[in-house]
């Protein structure tokens, strides 16, 4: 009777080089010169900030033509949020800080050249205690648990 080590074979191999590896320099310049494949891909926008995404249409859009434009806060929207923050006695750079957005945002937002971001509109609400979206724009904001 045969203990099984007659039968079985046994194959050690050596690991590949790590994906690291094959990315440098020496490792490519070795590639090169046997003669083998090499693709380079360059990665647009790698580990940039994924808040604040490029659509394909910006040339488009930057274009501004009559059936493609962008949209721009509407003007009693403006009014609301200087009567607003006026009314809190705050400048334009204190709601900014306290909405945690650059003063240029807010100036942006007051002089209608902003593109409405409801994320934003929504901090303003918050800040200034006013409606700024909907049928009862400029009404006071009711803050409290949020209805089911």
């Amino acid at each position: 009777m045969a203990d099984g080590w007659d039968t079985e074979v046994t194959v050690l191999r050596k690991k590949g080089p790590k994906s690291g590896a094959l990315k440098s320099g020496q490792a490519v310049a070795a590639a090169q010169r046997q003669g083998l494949e090499i693709s380079t891909d360059k990665k647009w926008a790698a580990g940039g900030n994924k808040q604040h995404v490029i659509s394909k249409n910006t040339a488009k859009l930057d274009r501004e033509t009559e059936e493609l434009h962008h949209d721009k806060v509407q003007m009693d929207v403006c009014k609301l949020i200087m009567q607003g923050r006026q009314a809190k006695g705050m400048t334009q750079k204190e709601l900014a800080t306290k909405i945690m957005e650059k003063p240029q945002v807010v100036n942006d937002y007051e002089a209608g050249r902003a593109i409405p971001n409801q994320v934003i509109i929504g901090k303003l609400e918050r800040a200034i205690g006013m409606k700024l979206r909907g049928k009862d724009r400029g009404k006071p904001l009711e803050l409290g648990p949020k209805k089911k």
